[in-house]
């Protein structure tokens, strides 16, 4: 199985690469369309912030190739909020593969919304072995409305989409690969996909 981490300068792609490695698993960190497009799975890290991140995929032509993609396709952090149509964060245009916009906390809250958190809610194969109320971790500012594509919740206090997917992509709001025995079982499950 080939697995290729999307390396556009967004994303912490190290550790994401350490936790394939800690489960036997070899990837190729590439921001080359060949060589993504003809991954059997696709995991897009993403760290920092929205509209920087959308001016990298652009100068690459990601923002072309990845809306494409067809194979298992795993977003993690600012990975979940880029698959998205907008983000309030700069108002900024996402890549729109998922049809929902990604909104700020409200300015009461302590942003970011950063640590632990339990996860409710849970649809599908990608959590397969995963409890209602496991922990994982999270650092974001931003969030996507729970809707019909949340296949698990946070929250912060109030619900958000902790996870999503829409056809092919599957995407977590939080670091899977820094969520302990949880993210483990979810990054199994999706190469298991």
């Amino acid at each position: 199985m080939s697995i290729v981490i999307i390396d556009y300068k967004g994303g912490n792609v190290q550790s994401v690469k350490f936790a394939l490695e800690r489960l036997g698993a070899e990837a190729t960190l590439s921001a080359d369309p060949e060589v993504i497009r003809s991954a059997d799975k696709i995991i897009f890290p993403g760290e920092g912030e929205a509209s920087s991140a959308m001016e990298e995929l652009r100068a690459r032509g990601l923002d072309k190739v990845i809306p494409e993609l067809t194979q298992p396709f795993l977003g993690i952090c600012l990975g979940i909020q880029l698959l998205c149509r907008h983000s309030q964060e700069n108002d900024t245009q996402m890549l729109d593969i998922i049809p929902v916009d990604v909104v700020r906390f409200n300015h009461s809250l302590k942003v970011p919304h950063m640590g632990w958190n339990n996860l409710f809610d849970l649809k599908g194969d990608l959590f397969n072995g995963v409890n209602e109320q496991d922990y994982v971790y999270f650092v974001h500012s931003y969030y996507l409305p729970v809707c019909e594509y949340t296949i698990a919740t946070g929250a912060y206090p109030e619900p958000f989409s902790a996870a999503v997917q829409y056809k092919n992509f599957y995407a977590m709001q939080f670091h899977t690969e820094k969520s302990g025995p949880t993210g483990t079982r979810i990054i199994e499950n999706f190469l298991a996909l």
